[in-house]
């Protein structure tokens, strides 16, 4: 699994949100974002992490940051996780992985003695360039915003 690194170009990419609407890499152009991915929509680390990032969703947008969640869930999924917790940002629905592999998260895993392949819960900063600022690779879910916004 090779992962993207600072410095790297975003990779292109085209997948359905929770709404089925058509998001693309090239929708950032000019703008600074941040996608953010999680093994599972609704599961506890996830909706502290993603719960934190809504908490401070009006600092993103204050500096000038679009957010965009992904997983492997479908639509469906993504609608619920993002309707329950009200969410403030797209999220993209990934079940073929073509996010997730394009930016190379998705490997094997270790869960309470158990190895599996799965998603790496990670995060990318996009400069308007599309160009990756920073990987943040030990994300605090409940604490997230803070470590992107320092």
């Amino acid at each position: 699994m090779k992962t993207l690194q600072a410095g790297d170009k975003a990779p292109n990419f085209k997948v359905n949100d929770q709404d089925g609407n058509s998001i693309s890499s090239a929708d950032f152009k000019g703008k600074k974002w941040i996608v953010f991915f999680y093994p599972k929509a609704d599961t506890p680390g996830c909706t502290a992490e993603a719960c934190n990032l809504r908490d401070n969703y009006k600092e993103f947008e204050n500096q000038g940051f679009e957010l965009l969640g992904v997983s492997a869930d479908n639509e469906k999924r993504q609608k619920k996780f993002k309707e329950k917790y009200n969410l403030p940002f797209p999220l993209l629905a990934d079940e073929n992985k073509e996010v997730i592999n394009a930016f190379g998260v998705w490997g094997p895993k270790k869960f309470m003695g158990r190895e599996f392949d799965g998603i790496h819960r990670k995060t990318f900063i996009i400069d308007e360039k599309g160009i990756i600022e920073q990987v943040i690779d030990k994300v605090k879910t409940k604490d997230h915003a803070a470590q992107i916004l320092d």
